[in-house]
């Protein structure tokens, strides 16, 4: 597949983004804009638009990859997906009338008014620190493809391609905000949906096979166990640990984050709200169905075509994530080649652009006081809130450097490692803000908890097979790291006798 053809399909891609972006914020780029998209989006372009945030270029590319890894991952993500689908239930029915009751901005306005000061930069400031690192993470794959297949043969380096990604999101965010975000994600989700089943076309077609016949042929292969019930102890796949890990992973990562939660608190009602968050996890589910098919095809292909694994250019072993665009873009036709780089552009710029509108929205309302009437009206508000966004993007253009010279990993289990720590403190936080009514807690020792907590955890975690038989922990790391935390909490809280009303 020719660079210069990918090459001008991205910048035409771009150049359609940037359009709907000026579009979109022709009238009004001011911070209410911005920030909550005047509170007037529509429930249905919000539930289709969010399927492309949280899938992201991760699921495209790694979840497909790993179907087949050598550590026999087949088809056990699923577990965690059900998981996830509990979880988005309970952010529906919980969180959602609780941030509307308040009428909040920033969701962490929640743990200010409940628990404190401290409490709720600490809470903020978790946040930033979490979607930095999972969306650099995400958008560095993304940069990884576009990378090898179009810009190494420019001769253009890493750090340039990094900086041209983040440049054109930049470019279509900056003033429109969520307003503009709702309108491009929904493309970019339509973009992602079409990829996927166009994909599956093409590699059944590569494969002389129908849809039903390759569906069987799946449905048979040795990559399509979806429940494990063997080796609680020391296999990172039973399925206890991947949908409890699961629920509390969609807890932390979507309900108690601001990226999310933003687009759900930008409609008018309550209501439209939960049938947003409804409609989405049913989409969510059926939509994982079929990329865990794509990755079965993609081996049942590469099997058949003696298609090896591409190697890691640190480790020289082979990265099951670069599987999907190793075949999609060298091996199959110029159109499931455009196809792909359709797919996984909408899915990672469709995460990346979000969370920039959300680390921007967060900074600006907990950091910044611009939800306040008296800093909302100064003059330079809007000047202020443009600076913090450049700031930002240049944040995750280091952390990406970082990360490219440091990790080696698949990146879907970098990502929910990453989760396990940093979103810990934050379910437990709100785990003591809404069961433990009758306490409050000493405010400023509150950041000392939750810098204490991932430690503890990962000590735990590295020794786990000794301390505990040849216990092996997963995602379900994430509430041994909230329970540690709400417990730290407890220590230090103290009676009130003034009752919460939250």
């Amino acid at each position: 597949m020719s660079s210069t053809v990918l090459l001008c399909f991205l910048i035409g891609y771009f150049a359609v983004l940037i359009g709907i972006a000026f579009a979109t914020s022709k009238n009004s780029s001011d911070n209410s804009t911005f920030f909550l998209a005047n509170k007037n989006s529509k429930w249905y372009l919000v539930a289709f638009g969010m399927i492309g945030t949280a899938l992201s270029g991760v699921t495209f590319i790694s979840v497909p990859g790993e179907v087949g890894s050598p550590a026999g991952n087949q088809f056990q993500y699923f577990q965690f997906v059900l998981g996830n689908a509990v979880g988005f239930i309970i952010i529906a029915t919980i969180l959602l009338p609780l941030y509307y009751r308040m009428n909040l901005t920033s969701i962490y306005g929640y743990i200010e008014q409940r628990l404190g000061h401290y409490s709720y930069k600490t809470a903020a400031f978790i946040f930033l620190v979490s979607r930095t690192l999972g969306s650099a993470t995400r958008l560095y794959l993304v940069v990884i493809v576009l990378q090898r297949f179009i810009f190494d043969s420019y001769h253009i380096p890493f750090w340039i391609t990094v900086l041209i990604s983040l440049g054109l999101i930049w470019s279509y965010t900056f003033k429109g905000g969520l307003k503009t975000i709702i309108i491009t994600d929904t493309l970019q989700t339509f973009f992602l949906v079409l990829s996927v089943f166009l994909t599956i076309y093409f590699i059944c077609d590569s494969l002389s096979l129908s849809i039903p016949e390759a569906f069987e042929t799946v449905k048979s292969s040795s990559y399509s166990k979806i429940f494990f019930f063997e080796d609680f102890l020391t296999s990172k796949f039973y399925f206890s640990k991947q949908f409890i890990g699961g629920i509390f992973v969609t807890i932390a990562m979507t309900g108690l984050d601001q990226d999310l939660m933003q687009k759900n608190l930008s409609m008018k009602t309550i209501g439209e709200a939960q049938t947003n968050m409804f409609t989405f996890t049913g989409i969510f589910v059926v939509l994982n169905i079929f990329f865990l098919s794509v990755g079965a095809l993609l081996y049942i292909y590469a099997a058949k075509n003696g298609v090896e694994i591409p190697l890691d250019h640190i480790t020289g072993k082979p990265r099951t994530d670069l599987l999907f665009p190793e075949i999609a873009l060298n091996h199959l036709s110029t159109l499931p080649a455009i196809v792909f780089m359709l797919g996984l552009t909408a899915a990672t710029f469709a995460t990346t652009d979000s969370a920039l509108t959300a680390l921007t929205t967060s900074f600006c309302v907990d950091f910044l006081g611009m939800n306040k009437k008296e800093n909302a009206e100064k003059p330079n508000a809007v000047k202020k809130r443009h600076q913090v966004h450049v700031v930002f993007s240049l944040i995750m253009f280091v952390v990406i450097l970082l990360i490219n010279a440091f990790n080696s990993s698949s990146v879907v289990s970098l990502i929910f490692l990453i989760a396990s720590y940093t979103y810990g403190p934050l379910l437990g936080l709100y785990s003591f803000g809404l069961f433990v009514k009758s306490r409050g807690l000493h405010d400023k020792l509150v950041p000392i908890v939750c810098i204490i907590s991932p430690i503890l955890c990962y000590l735990l975690a590295t020794n786990s097979a000794k301390l505990f038989g040849g216990y092996i922990f997963s995602v379900e790391l994430i509430l041994i790291n909230g329970f540690i935390t709400f417990m730290g909490l407890l220590l230090i809280s103290k009676k009130t006798d003034q009752q919460t009303r939250f």
